[in-house]
């Protein structure tokens, strides 16, 4: 902190995140500095014993996106590092519980928060053998997971895997609420409540993430003050700064479901006309012995200003990184709520998204259908209309979670068609082909849109 009282506050996002570019631009128009930690202008050294971070920073806004990174241990370690040299808000303890599904319910049973009921079994018979106790329906989730990617509802006939992927899966009791299928995230920072939406799920579907095209309305005022304070306990018992804490309402009351350290703006600010940004900002300076004009954040938080913040760094030309290679016709595994199974897939730079065969997409557990897509192909015109699933692929040692399109592939060679969703990480060899033969050559397919 300089004499005049300006701070420089820091965010670590390696990711482009409009959420952190909001918090930047929230900084800068409150009167102090920014410094946006990414892969082309941090270092830490160590010298004689002493820790040096560049660029500097009074403190530490932790926005790593670790539910959706590919190697999450990394980057967590890497928020440990920060930690150890300035302070943070979000500490790694903190996003570490909230990021695993069931240390959050672990975290909040302790505390005496309600949540509805889950087992986490690393034995499928134990996990299947429970399976009754939850009722006609249940919640199956992989314990890492966002956007409502990894969670399926079961039936009691369908049996279920203790992992998807490489990521281990749990059992949770659903919650039919009362009425239209909705639920509430209160946004909390610091202790209190920015605001609050109730997310009502589109027609057909049961999730009611924004990103699934859910449809918002304020709650701030509307949501029951009891539900606000589990809200604020499920926060302070994770231990998260800030937070997106969702809840829905069970008949008999309210039990919290997630606790969010990077849940997005976008929705609330649709709901509710305030930003969290700049209070998120007023958080970060104060912790640091700086001061702000409380009216000037409450009418900043009327604005979400996610354009591109003057301290982002200018990457260096460097020569271009060369991406791992796969072949035409590559053996991948493919991941359900039911199950694994090792498969032949083909690679088609011509496809927009992964296609699986329907009678595989049963037997490994997909579902529930998402949405219906409309794709073309060189014989029919038009289109031909298509459900979509989440489906696990693992290439190599890199899983994949993707929004699969479903059709009858039995008259192919492969039950599998690899689409630009998976193929944009790597480089096509054309030559490369793990089986003999080759297969046919099928007609290649595009995403029209969506119905």
């Amino acid at each position: 902190m300089d004499d005049e009282g300006s701070v420089t506050v820091g965010v670590l996002g390696l990711h482009s995140s409009k959420e952190t570019k909001a918090i930047l631009n929230a900084v800068e128009a409150l009167g102090h500095g920014t410094e946006w930690y990414r892969r082309a202008n941090t270092a830490i050294s160590v010298e004689d014993g002493d820790l040096t971070l560049e660029p500097d920073v009074d403190i530490v806004a932790n926005r790593l996106l670790l539910s959706t990174s590919a190697h999450p241990a990394e980057e967590l370690g890497l928020a440990q590092l920060f930690d150890h040299v300035r302070p943070m808000l979000n500490r790694p303890g903190a996003v570490t519980t909230a990021m695993h599904k069931f240390a959050t319910a672990a975290a909040l049973a302790e505390a005496d928060v309600p949540i509805p009921d889950a087992l986490m079994a690393l034995a499928g018979d134990r996990l299947n053998d429970a399976r009754r106790q939850f009722g006609e329906q249940a919640v199956y989730k992989t314990a890492i997971g966002t956007h409502g990617g990894g969670a399926w509802k079961v039936d009691l006939d369908d049996p279920v895997n203790p992992r998807v992927g490489d990521r281990q899966a749990f059992l949770q009791r659903f919650v039919d609420s009362p009425g239209e299928t909705r639920d509430a995230r209160v946004y909390i920072v610091g202790g209190t409540i920015i605001g609050a939406m109730y997310r009502k799920a589109p027609e057909g579907e049961w999730r009611t993430n924004v990103s699934l095209g859910s449809d918002v309305e304020d709650a701030t005022d509307d949501l029951p003050e009891n539900a606000k304070e589990m809200a604020r306990q499920a926060a302070e018992a994770v231990g998260l700064d800030y937070a997106g804490v969702d809840l829905i309402e069970n008949g008999g009351g309210w039990v919290v479901l997630e606790t969010n350290p990077t849940a997005g703006f976008r929705g609330l600010f649709e709901a509710t006309g305030t930003s969290p940004a700049p209070y998120i900002a007023k958080l970060a300076i104060e912790r640091a012995g700086g001061t702000v004009d409380d009216e000037q954040v409450a009418k900043l938080s009327g604005t979400l200003d996610d354009s591109m913040p003057t301290c982002a760094p200018r990457k260096k030309r460097e020569g271009p990184t060369e991406p791992s290679v796969i072949g035409y016709i590559e053996e991948v595994v493919v991941s359900g709520t039911r199950g694994s199974e090792n498969v032949l897939a083909k690679s088609d730079t011509g496809a927009t998204r992964t296609s699986i065969d329907a009678q595989l997409a049963a037997e490994i557990g997909t579902g529930p259908i998402k949405d219906i897509v409309r794709v073309r192909s060189g014989s029919v015109k038009g289109g031909k209309a298509r459900p979509v699933v989440d489906v696990v692929v693992g290439v190599g040692g890199t899983q994949h979670t993707v929004t699969a399109s479903v059709e009858d592939r039995g008259h192919m060679d492969y039950p599998l068609l690899l689409g630009r969703d998976i193929l944009e990480h790597y480089h096509v060899d054309v030559t490369r082909k793990v089986d003999e033969e080759g297969g046919e050559r099928e007609e290649e397919e595009e995403e029209e849109g969506e119905e």
